[in-house]
């Protein structure tokens, strides 16, 4: 249940599953920059006007941990980050305590198999972090933010469907939840809100719905849109808006880094494009020719290219056709709306409310809702959806 009733947030304690990579580690970087006036809050949606009154917890009350299986330290990861371009080397002696504090709270990631844990003992190693760091750092709340890599699509299982049968497979040693769905797990069962921000299964399977429920936890997710996705549900209701018929939507994303290399397996692959998909087909009505390619280059490092090809028909069959291209740095997109969804989450709980948070689905490619609800994939109107929703909790 939620840890206060008051309007006012608090210390926040923000925990990043795979706290030691680019993303994770830009957020850390950006959080500590913005709040200490050393840099604009360029690209961070929480910090527009329309959120100013809404009861957001500050950036300075926001406490960082998380779980990683990598011992990098986040002193030297920030480094190869901004070597890297992604932002100025300046900033690093201005952070430095702030990554410092952060890295003192990250733990080793825990896994389950032959020889190790079994998946109901990682789970309650995992808890027993999270509670930790709660009273440790005498925290209001905790969100968890899963940020680790991409994995491949999970097939169902049964006991997927229903909470008491996930609890019953656990106890009995199964190895039943991918490892997104095992931290969701013991995130929800360590009373925190929980952040889906890649197209893993995290909390999205049935059972974890209802763990939620019980424990009035909010959740947001799945798949942050930061860049080819994100111009995509703002063009293609031009398309649909003005009758122009989209005979095929074709992209591809060319990236390096630790994302390029994950994407590199064709079956994470295959669970990043269904969720790329997802959005498209529904603003546009229907599913239209064209694949989404997802390539790696190392020699990118940090950097992203995407492009579009959309061939489309106007009136009388007139043939036309329109490309994009969008060029930037992955994890300078994804930080900023790491810290969004941390804040609006926490925001969320405070009030009250629990299970899918709809009002986050503009966050995301393949917006988690409720049984029953279609999400809508417009940008402009999840942005006054958002806009409104945080309006009507404001001080």
């Amino acid at each position: 249940m939620s840890d206060t009733t008051s309007r006012e947030t608090g210390r926040t304690g923000v925990w990043l599953v795979g706290a030691r990579g680019s993303v994770a580690t830009t957020a850390v970087v950006g959080a500590a920059a913005v709040s200490g006036g050393f840099v604009p809050p360029t690209g961070m949606v929480s910090q527009l006007a329309e959120f100013a009154d809404c009861g957001l917890p500050a950036l300075d009350e926001l406490v960082f941990g998380g779980h990683d299986v990598t011992d990098t330290p986040l002193s030297k990861r920030a480094e190869q980050l901004a070597g890297a371009g992604v932002f100025p080397t300046a900033l690093l002696p201005l952070v430095s305590d702030a990554l410092q504090a952060a890295e003192a709270e990250i733990r080793t990631g825990t896994g389950s198999g032959p020889g190790g844990p079994t998946q109901a003992e990682a789970a309650a190693f995992l808890i027993d972090d999270l509670t930790s760091f709660r009273q440790r750092q005498r925290l209001d709340q905790v969100v968890v933010v899963d940020v680790s890599s991409t994995e491949p699509l999970t097939a169902p299982r049964p006991e997927h469907d229903e909470l008491d049968a996930l609890e019953k497979a656990l106890a009995s040693g199964a190895e039943t939840l991918p490892s997104s769905s095992l931290y969701a797990y013991a995130a929800l069962r360590a009373g925190c809100g929980h952040v889906g921000f890649t197209p893993s299964a995290g909390v999205r399977m049935p059972a974890l719905h209802q763990l939620a429920e019980r424990q009035g936890l909010p959740y947001a997710g799945s798949d942050a849109k930061t860049g080819e996705t994100l111009i995509r549900t703002a063009l293609a209701p031009v398309f649909a808006h003005r009758a122009l018929s989209v005979r095929s939507w074709s992209g591809t994303n060319l990236l390096g880094g630790g994302d390029g290399a994950t994407l590199a397996d064709p079956a994470a692959a295959a669970s990043k494009n269904a969720s790329k998909r997802s959005g498209l087909d529904a603003l546009l009505g229907e599913r239209v020719e064209g694949l989404t390619h997802i390539d790696n280059v190392p020699s990118m490092g940090e950097r992203k290219t995407a492009w579009d090809h959309i061939d489309f028909q106007g009136f009388l069959g007139a043939p036309m056709t329109l490309q994009f291209t969008w060029q930037g740095w992955d994890s300078a997109l994804a930080a900023p709306l790491v810290l969004d969804l941390a804040r609006f989450l926490a925001r969320a709980r405070q009030v009250g409310a629990a299970g899918p948070q709809r009002q986050l689905g503009f966050f995301f490619k393949d917006p988690i809702a409720r049984d029953g609800i279609v999400p809508d994939h417009r940008l402009v109107t999840q942005f006054e959806e958002l806009r409104a929703w945080y309006a009507g909790v404001g001080r």
